[in-house]
């Protein structure tokens, strides 16, 4: 079986490249086309072959991190018709995301099976309730929706009104690819010295991750410091530090974009990992936890609470700062509570959410649409 995983953008490359891998050990012929990351290395493809189609020139030529927007728009239509007319080898295409979708659902290639994974979409903030007619149309033109939990499945078929049998659910993997790098770094110097416990927020500052609540729940907890890694995006990071000092929270701020060989040494010191997002579906980060065994804490939100059904997660609600705090405190002082959670989140890295398990699902639905 031919497969080609298509990430125009390259938004989730941790994700495209784990399944391209999990896919390709199976037995698939896989090929990611893609374009040129823009923030730094990627995983090393493994098994599979990865061709830069998208994008080359804009971010080749544009210092700025993600590239010039007019130029990157007028690559985008010129790839997209190359990539119509002549990309497509596979017998399964499997798109992950489509820059601008109302464009994109008519230059699809004709090919099928064709299916789409709507990474980032199902968050309240990507659509307004329910999606325009531009999404609406890229969602029609797939055989088939992948929704990474049940909560993405539900709001696909009463949100945006997709029938149930288009929809299926394979969730995401946890990202185990990062405990194994032959050359991990060493803590960055930010974060370097720490003598109590840790709790993280890794990852894009944005406002539905709360980091603003999490400070606030941080208050008082004087055995732990707050660790806030990743660039921010539509968040004042002035106002977090302000909030931080203002509370007498111990807080360290790596704001930019963290590279895979740094995160080993980040996640392996951090006690606690806290997901206290107003809105989800799901999230790299989680999964990033998970693979790392360690003690997390999420938001009832989104997809997040099927993890806590498997006991890998420990939940409170969504923007209760006072629940927030008191399981903080809880874990901080219960050496023996932060274990369990820690053994289950890795005993469900390897089972539900092994990438093994995600390959092998998508290879029966594969297979179904192609009778």
């Amino acid at each position: 079986m031919r497969v080609q995983i298509v990430d125009p953008p390259a938004y989730t490359p941790p994700y495209d490249r784990s399944l391209a891998a999990a896919l390709a050990a199976g037995g698939a012929e896989v090929e990611l086309v893609t374009s040129p990351f823009a923030h730094g290395d990627v995983p090393a493809p493994a098994g599979y072959e990865v061709r830069e189609a998208f994008y080359r020139r804009a971010r080749a030529n544009d210092a700025a991190p993600d590239g010039s927007r007019a130029a990157l728009a007028v690559e985008h239509l010129r790839d997209m018709l190359r990539f119509r007319r002549d990309g497509v080898s596979g017998d399964v295409v499997h798109y992950q995301w489509l820059t601008v979708p109302w464009l994109d659902a008519r230059l699809l290639p004709p090919a099928r099976p064709r299916l789409l994974t709507p990474h980032g979409w199902l968050r309240r903030e990507g659509w307004d309730r329910r999606p325009g007619r531009g999404l609406r149309r890229l969602f029609d033109a797939m055989d088939a929706i992948v929704a990474l939990s049940d909560y993405g499945a539900a709001r696909l078929v009463s949100d945006a009104g997709l029938p149930a049998e288009r929809v299926h659910v394979i969730p995401h993997g946890a990202f185990d690819y990062l405990t194994r790098l032959p050359d991990p770094a060493p803590l960055p110097a930010e974060l370097a010295g720490a003598e109590g416990q840790v709790v993280l927020a890794f990852g894009l500052v944005r406002p539905y991750k709360g980091t603003d609540l999490l400070i606030e729940a941080m208050q008082g907890l004087e055995q732990a410091e707050l660790w806030v890694v990743g660039r921010p995006l539509g968040v004042d990071l002035c106002e977090l530090r302000a909030s931080a000092d203002r509370l007498g929270v111990t807080a360290r701020f790596v704001p930019r974009f963290v590279s895979d060989r740094e995160i080993p040494a980040i996640f392996e010191r951090a006690d606690i990992v806290a997901l206290p997002y107003r809105d989800a579906e799901q999230s790299g980060v989680l999964y990033t936890a998970l693979a790392f065994g360690k003690p997390i804490v999420v938001s009832d939100a989104g997809g997040f609470p099927e993890v806590v059904a498997h006991g890998a997660a420990r939940m409170v609600g969504a923007g209760a700062v006072d629940e927030l705090a008191a399981s903080l405190a809880e874990l901080v002082a219960d050496p023996a509570a932060r274990d369990r959670l820690a053994l289950a989140a890795a005993a469900a890295a390897r089972d539900t959410y092994s990438w093994e398990q995600v390959a092998s699902r998508h290879v029966a639905l594969y297979r179904e649409l192609l009778g």
